[in-house]
């Protein structure tokens, strides 16, 4: 791994800063929008963080691609999970672990914006795997909106065994499938308890080892013409249907 990444955009930096990740330098744009670069220079003084300010065309070299908004930060690298971890931060909330498997999802939006909602469903992380499968970077990190900074996202190099894993700690695994039997608002209880859902590749969806694997298949109801949802929006509702159930028990 690099031994130093870059992250752009308000939210993200801001989030880094409050969570204590170790940030080298911050570089803002001369002339950038102070609403959004004063609360990120007032809170870089607080944890001692050098920032400097230059012309914006030479954030667009440091980090080509990214939309900075002005504001870009030398960071140390990312710090992935074990899976262990993930269970023991359900276990230290008292709470049955909540998790979601990612089955080669290639779009850095689509891990960001998973990675807000999980945040914000009270998930307790997020597995990825090592191959084929985008991998947490400053894309990731702005379109979460500084969301990496909270949720846990552990990077194995097998899932099946992974799963298998998680089924021995009494996990219970629920693959999302469009050609499943059973709709998710008529699955009963598999939704709830220690779950771990399984979202699948944006075009072939889960992998065959890792349908198998699954203890369950669900679907999303379709009343349009299309069959499919966005990765990032079956599991944001589905997210969001684990949380309510559990709502619902407490």
């Amino acid at each position: 791994m690099e031994e130093q990444e870059w992250i752009g955009g308000k939210h993200s930096l801001l989030e880094a800063l409050h969570a204590g990740r170790t940030i080298n330098k911050i570089w803002v744009a001369e002339g950038a929008q102070k609403h959004l670069t004063q609360p990120i220079v007032a809170e870089a003084k607080k944890h001692g963080v050098i920032v400097q300010f230059v012309d914006k065309r030479k954030l667009d070299q440091m980090a080509p691609g990214l939309q900075h908004q002005g504001v870009v930060a030398q960071v140390a690298p990312y710090a992935y999970a074990e899976v262990e971890d993930l269970l023991a931060r359900a276990k230290e909330r008292g709470e049955d672990p909540f998790l979601l498997i990612l089955d080669e999802i290639e779009d850095p939006h689509n891990l960001g914006s998973i990675l807000r909602t999980a945040e914000c469903t009270g998930v307790h992380g997020v597995i990825i795997p090592k191959r084929r499968s985008v991998a947490v970077t400053a894309t990731v990190s702005k379109t979460s909106a500084g969301a990496v900074e909270y949720i846990p996202v552990a990077r194995v190099t097998n899932l099946v065994q992974t799963m298998e894993q998680l089924k021995e700690a009494g996990v219970w695994i629920v693959g999302t499938d469009v050609g499943a039997k059973e709709e998710m608002y008529r699955s009963g209880n598999v939704l709830t308890g220690p779950v771990a859902i399984v979202i699948g590749n944006e075009n072939k969806g889960m992998g065959r080892l890792v349908r198998e694997t699954c203890d369950v298949l669900v679907k999303l109801p379709m009343n349009g013409r299309l069959n499919s949802l966005n990765a990032s929006v079956a599991a944001g509702v589905i997210m969001y249907e684990v949380l309510r159930r559990r709502r619902a028990e407490g």
